[in-house]
């Protein structure tokens, strides 16, 4: 019998609003080790989109060559500043279709398609692999103070997955600032408020 096989899709940017929205940080060593334990990992995709003016001095570039070097597919494009039609300067991320595309391309060779956004773009991507067969799941959250999962999105997977629920086996805590230095992590303050 073979195992169930498996590709996970990481939209790194919606992924780390999430987990700070929880209070934790992604231990990507410890994620990886989670989902290996669900199944066969054929490949893990991430992708991060950019400023233009930060393509060399950004703060994920430790991230991404740390994944790039354990495994992982790294995709990192170029954003773009766009007028939002209200006079605000908005950013555009532009890895979306390229997501899409690689998902589309090995879904046939694998079981289950997890990824890793709330966001609701991802509908159609949804749908599209289901109809090859393939099971479709969604890893994002409920519980943060504004919900960071599309409710069509969610409702569209096979399988949702909560965030706060993996905090434990994935997270590591961020340390909190006071006035006179740090006091603990915001995991521990979350979790003493519920």
């Amino acid at each position: 019998m073979s195992a169930f096989v498996m590709a996970m899709f990481i939209d790194g940017s919606n992924l780390r609003r999430t987990a700070e929205a929880l209070g934790f940080e992604i231990d990507f060593k410890l994620l990886l080790t989670e989902f290996v334990t669900r199944g066969s990992l054929l490949r893990a995709y991430y992708y991060e989109a950019i400023a233009e003016e930060a393509m060399e001095y950004t703060a994920v570039r430790p991230l991404t060559d740390w994944l790039g070097f354990n495994g992982i597919t790294v995709v990192v494009k170029t954003a773009k500043h766009y007028d939002d039609g209200e006079g605000r300067r908005r950013l555009k991320r532009n890895f979306k279709v390229q997501l899409t595309v690689d998902a589309l391309e090995i879904a046939r060779h694998v079981d289950q398609i997890i990824l890793f956004s709330g966001d609701g773009d991802f509908c159609p991507l949804a749908d599209a692999v289901q109809r090859r067969g393939c099971r479709f799941t969604v890893v994002s959250s409920l519980r943060t103070p504004q919900s960071m999962i599309a409710d069509g999105l969610r409702r569209r997977a096979d399988e949702f997955l909560e965030l706060d629920i993996l905090r434990e086996r994935i997270g590591r805590s961020v340390p909190i600032e006071t006035g006179g230095g740090q006091i603990g992590s915001r995991a521990v303050a979350a979790r003493s408020a519920r």
